[in-house]
């Protein structure tokens, strides 16, 4: 009796040993924001600033990571790893050197300002995009948008031809990360967005009132406000951000900072 008792014991681990390796972790338990998309919603992690990490049915995207690696180190490695810019907000090699180390299968997607700054074996791993060109890393559609500065004064911070923005396709969805910029033509022509970062800090990129006017006029069914944070540390006005941005639009605003 004692024999089969401890049997029936042991099977039972086993068993709920098994089951425990095969099922994933509930959908329900993960962090992050949702984004409903075919096989699975995009989660979007916000990092700091301008860094945030987007995942979907498997694939991981690091858009900008700087801070340094144990920043990321509870999220999963990443497949592709987007870099807007030059400026240290943006990319950070010591950064980008310890997230894809040897064995990492991510690759890079970066402008030709950022390119000519890497490590060898970083450029072995870097697809160079230009403004409206596209590629696609492990299935992943990407689009180069370009990013730049369209106030006079402003100019000097992010000249047109070095930065970009870039359109992610997951699960069906189109994902702008428009890096530093102002609300440039290319922008006001995006069309089927279903979600946005835009920025709006002064004196670099623009203020609520053009990110709100660009917005009205793309018309992405989500708008997240990232790279909120003024030169003189002033936070954005979000609040007339979502009273400018009006019906139509969903304004959701993440922990950044």
């Amino acid at each position: 009796m004692q024999l089969r008792f401890r049997f029936l014991i042991a099977a039972f681990l086993l068993f709920t040993g098994a089951c425990q390796a095969a099922t994933p972790p509930a959908e329900a338990d993960k962090p992050g924001d949702r984004i409903p998309a075919q096989q699975g919603d995009v989660l979007v992690y916000p990092v700091e600033h301008a860094s945030f990490v987007l995942t979907w049915n498997g694939k991981t995207i690091y858009v900008d990571p700087v801070g340094g690696a144990k920043k990321y180190a509870q999220l999963p490695k990443p497949d592709a790893v987007l870099v807007t810019h030059g400026h240290f907000d943006h990319f950070d090699l010591p950064t980008l050197t310890a997230l894809i180390g040897p064995d990492s299968k991510a690759r890079i997607v970066a402008p030709k300002s950022v390119a000519a700054k890497l490590t060898a074996s970083l450029s072995k791993r870097t697809t160079v995009l230009a403004a409206e060109a596209n590629t696609e890393v492990d299935a992943i559609q990407i689009e180069a948008v370009p990013a730049y500065n369209i106030t006079s004064e402003r100019t000097k911070f992010h000249p047109k031809g070095e930065g970009l923005g870039y359109v992610i396709q997951l699960g069906g969805k189109r994902i702008y990360a428009a890096g530093d910029t102002e609300d440039t033509p290319e922008m006001r022509k995006l069309k089927n967005i279903d979600a946005a970062f835009l920025p709006m800090n002064l004196p670099y990129t623009m203020d609520v009132q053009q990110a709100a006017d660009a917005v009205r006029q793309f018309k992405p069914k989500i708008v997240y406000p990232y790279h909120y944070r003024n030169a003189d540390k002033s936070m954005a006005d979000l609040d007339e951000f979502k009273r400018l941005v009006g019906e139509g639009v969903e304004v959701r605003v993440l922990k950044w900072y």
